[in-house]
């Protein structure tokens, strides 16, 4: 394996590709091909997407709150560009994993992070006495127990074949696999335990947001966000009035950074309180 591969444990990582490359005839090696190629891009900018709208939403509207659209564009696009300078520096530990087997890599990776969320998801849809400190809780408890197998399976590398399996009996006898499901029970245990140690959410809280009550016609009274308690709180600042029909002359190279970026020039119009609660109804529906 190592001669014709480069690895002494398989050759599953150059498998599919050959079986594309020389036993399909050729108008379907090219449709193939390009089928790899669109299932990469999309899994990639799904990725980037996702954690950039949960960092600048989530993360970075807690350090700003008052921060403008223009801003979160700028900062969502910069978290992606540091997200793919971490996936190319990621590449040599992807490498030393699982000696080097990517389909093993992806799958153990995975069964060490979904569960909790699995858990937490499958829960939260049939269970409605599922609370917010029972969801937290049993989330960072399995992606903590999830993470420590993760570094152990980096530290304590798989013998090759014919060689001794030294490693401890957590990672030698319980398989990735198996260890997944273990950690799926072990989050729910702990999600359930905590949130029946707490306030359950009342039930007009939970209207058409459970299987349950998915069907129920009352009327919701919304979960109550204490961030934009806080930004209503505040008393809004009177900008002066600008012409919308007016837009600025910019230098050249600002007027190339506003087009790469994707940004409108215009100045932004001031919404009403009203007016803002039916655009993000609008935008979150």
């Amino acid at each position: 394996c190592e001669k014709v591969c480069g690895t002494k444990v398989g050759c599953s990582n150059i498998a599919y590709p050959k079986l594309v490359i020389e036993l399909m005839p050729v108008g379907l090696k090219g449709l193939m091909i390009a089928v790899m190629m669109a299932a990469l891009m999309s899994n990639l900018t799904s990725i980037f997407n996702s954690s950039s709208t949960l960092f600048t939403l989530d993360i970075w509207l807690r350090i700003r709150k008052n921060a403008t659209e223009v801003e979160l564009m700028i900062v969502g696009r910069v978290f992606v560009a540091i997200l793919v300078v971490i996936s190319i520096l990621w590449i040599p530990i992807i490498q030393a994993a699982n000696s080097g087997q990517l389909f093993e890599y992806i799958q153990s990776i995975t069964s060490y992070l979904s569960p909790p969320v699995t858990a937490l998801f499958l829960l939260a849809i049939f269970c409605k006495r599922i609370n917010e400190p029972g969801a937290f809780w049993g989330l960072i408890a399995g992606l903590v127990i999830g993470f420590i197998r993760m570094v152990m399976d980096f530290v304590y590398q798989a013998p090759y074949c014919g060689e001794e399996d030294t490693r401890p009996s957590v990672l030698k006898d319980v398989h990735y696999l198996y260890f997944a499901l273990i950690l799926f029970g072990l989050t729910a245990l702990i999600c359930v335990v905590v949130s029946l140690c707490t306030p359950p959410i009342p039930d007009e809280k939970l209207v058409r947001l459970t299987w349950w009550s998915r069907h129920s016609r009352a009327e919701r009274v919304d979960l109550v966000n204490p961030c934009n308690q806080s930004k209503e709180a505040e008393s809004p600042k009177e900008e002066p009035g600008v012409d919308p029909q007016t837009v600025p002359e910019f230098p050249w190279w600002k007027q190339m950074y506003y087009w790469f970026c994707g940004l409108s020039r215009s100045p932004a119009q001031n919404l009403s309180k009203e007016e803002r609660e039916v655009l993000e109804r609008k935008l979150t529906s």
